[in-house]
C-alpha cells in the first residue's frame, strides 16, 4: 500500500468524518445549535476541499496509485452519506429522507456495478467520468 501526501489527504478526509459527527452532536449546553451546525459544516467544507487538492497533487506530482484511485471515491461516498444522514436527522421530513435515500442508493448501486464489471473484466466501461466528478462537487457544495 503506497503512502504519499495525496493519500494522506484522502485519509484525512475519512478521519474528519467522526469529528464532524461528534461536533454536530455536542450537547447544546456546550455549544448552541447554530455553532454546532456551523462547525460541522466547516469541517465538511475543509474535508471536501481536500478531495480536489489530493487529486490535483497526485496528478501534478505524478503520484497516482491504484490504492489512491480506490480510496478517494470511498472517502467521498462516506462523507456524502454521513452528511446526508445528519441532514435528515436534523431536517426530518419525508422529502429529505427520500432524496437522501435516492442519493445513497445511487452511490451503492454504482459501486456495486463497478465491482461487478471489474469481475467481468470490463472495469473501463464504468470508469470515473467528468460528470461523476461534477456530481461529487455539486453534492459537497450543496451539503456544505
Amino acid at each position: 500500500m503506497p503512502f504519499n501526501f495525496p493519500i494522506f489527504l484522502t485519509w484525512l478526509r475519512i478521519v474528519l468524518i467522526p469529528l464532524m459527527i461528534a461536533v454536530f452532536y455536542v450537547p447544546e449546553a456546550w455549544l448552541p445549535d447554530i455553532s454546532r451546525n456551523l462547525a460541522a459544516a466547516l469541517i465538511f467544507i475543509v474535508a471536501g476541499s481536500t478531495d480536489w487538492l489530493d487529486g490535483y497533487l497526485a496528478r501534478r506530482w505524478n503520484e497516482n496509485s491504484a490504492f489512491g484511485s480506490f480510496l478517494d471515491p470511498v472517502a467521498d461516498k462516506l462523507m456524502v452519506a454521513v452528511a446526508l444522514v445528519i441532514t435528515v436527522q436534523y431536517h426530518h421530513t419525508v422529502w429529505m429522507a427520500l432524496w437522501a435515500s435516492v442519493i445513497i442508493g445511487r452511490e451503492i448501486a454504482v459501486s456495486a456495478l463497478r465491482e461487478w464489471m471489474a469481475e467481468l473484466g470490463q472495469r473501463a466501461k464504468v470508469a470515473v467520468a467528468t460528470v461523476g466528478k461534477i456530481k461529487t462537487v455539486v453534492q459537497m457544495v450543496a451539503l456544505g
